[in-house]
């Protein structure tokens, strides 16, 4: 990598977000930051600023922002809101762009990296399970790469790299099973916020690990992996995983099948996505086999997890209902942990959301934005 390469991030103070920085500072030589996102943490933004030193940062709400720039000073200018994201997707000076921003409020200002023909280093799952078919061929149009970080997509990414795709017969997507993989149905209907936030494997936001207790994070990850691999539902193979060693495999015609493993660390597929195609010298992961007890597998059961099943379904259905299903397990998500409803019930508001909005499928972006605002809508009356 001969020329650094300039950062913006969606999302710095987020667990992705600041791993992405761990990378960045590591190899200070190969990186630089020009952009940092928030939603509201003031104190964290406030530090990565004065570390990093961006052109421009963008925090949730206007009066934050304005504490945040008496805070700061003339270190870099300060925007606020969603109009801020896009203009600073728009206007900053980035090669990389890094989205992270939990959520259907990351598609709009990552659209706008794609339009500029950046490389965008996506870890908004979001994106493309709400607008899978517009983004990638608004990719192809602009030239813009998309390297996922989510460390399942990442290994796939890794093992196709030099792959002729026509050999592919099936990816398999790894996954921890979350904090509940070993209790009914029946425990599942009395699962504390506490209980669910404790994930065995892997430090993320709430809302991720929310997602991934109830495996609607690896629905949302197989909708991902259709519209970036471009396959159907029926290469697509979720898989149980316990010890998180191994990130995804693929299954090719002859058989063989390749894997990438690693100890869970987020900064590996990060530092990945940053330097593709070279991989650049670390020590961030250290695996010894020797001192692991054994690896395990099982088949996901998908009528205890029942987010996993609807993924599955609007997979195949395809149109709008994915995007449907994101917007409505966002609010479910979010009813959870407000203690408006028990974690058995989310996949309930999903199901509610799917069987009540009916919207006919346009690959115009104004419609995607339009069924996730009528889904909200839905739970606000």
């Amino acid at each position: 990598m001969s020329q650094q390469k300039k950062i913006a991030i969606l999302g710095s103070t987020g667990s992705i977000g600041v791993n992405t920085l761990d990378v960045v500072e590591k190899f200070s030589d190969k990186f630089e930051i020009t952009a940092l996102t928030a939603n509201n943490n003031i104190d964290l933004i406030e530090a990565q600023i004065k570390k990093f030193k961006p052109s421009i940062a963008v925090i949730g709400e206007e009066e934050k922002a304005r504490k945040l720039s008496e805070k700061i000073g003339d270190i870099c200018s300060v925007l606020y809101g969603a109009k801020g994201l896009n203009e600073m997707a728009k206007e900053t000076d980035y090669d990389i762009l890094v989205s992270s921003l939990v959520g259907f409020a990351g598609l709009s200002p990552t659209i706008e990296g794609i339009k500029r023909g950046k490389r965008i280093a996506l870890a908004n799952k979001e994106t493309l399970v709400a607008a899978g078919e517009y983004v990638m061929k608004l990719a192809e149009k602009h030239n813009s790469e998309i390297i996922p970080v989510d460390s399942e997509h990442s290994a796939i990414f890794q093992t196709l790299v030099g792959e002729d795709r026509k050999n592919l017969r099936k990816i398999i997507l790894t996954a921890s099973g979350g904090p509940f993989f070993s209790k009914t149905a029946e425990e599942l209907k009395s699962v504390t916020i506490e209980e669910a936030l404790n994930h065995p494997n892997w430090s993320m936001g709430n809302k991720v690990t929310i997602d991934s207790a109830t495996m609607m994070n690896k629905g949302l990850e197989m909708i991902e992996a259709r519209w970036l691999f471009n396959l159907p539902k029926e290469k697509i193979e979720p898989l149980i995983h316990p010890q998180s060693i191994i990130h995804s495999m693929v299954e090719f015609n002859d058989g063989s099948i390749k894997a990438q493993l690693s100890m869970p660390d987020m900064r590996l597929p990060i530092q990945y996505a940053l330097s593709y195609p070279e991989r650049l010298p670390a020590q961030f992961v250290d695996t010894d086999f020797a001192k692991l007890s054994a690896l395990t597998f099982h088949k996901p059961d998908y009528e205890k997890f029942r987010c996993l099943q609807l993924a599955f379904d609007v997979m195949e259905q395809g149109g709008l209902k994915p995007c449907i299903m994101n917007a409505a397990n966002e609010i479910a998500v979010d009813k959870f942990l407000n203690g408006q409803i028990k974690f058995s019930e989310i996949p309930d508001v999903i199901e509610s959301a799917l069987e009540k909005i009916e919207m006919n499928f346009t690959d115009e972006l104004e419609t995607i934005f339009e069924c996730d605002r009528l889904t909200r809508e839905l739970f606000n009356q």
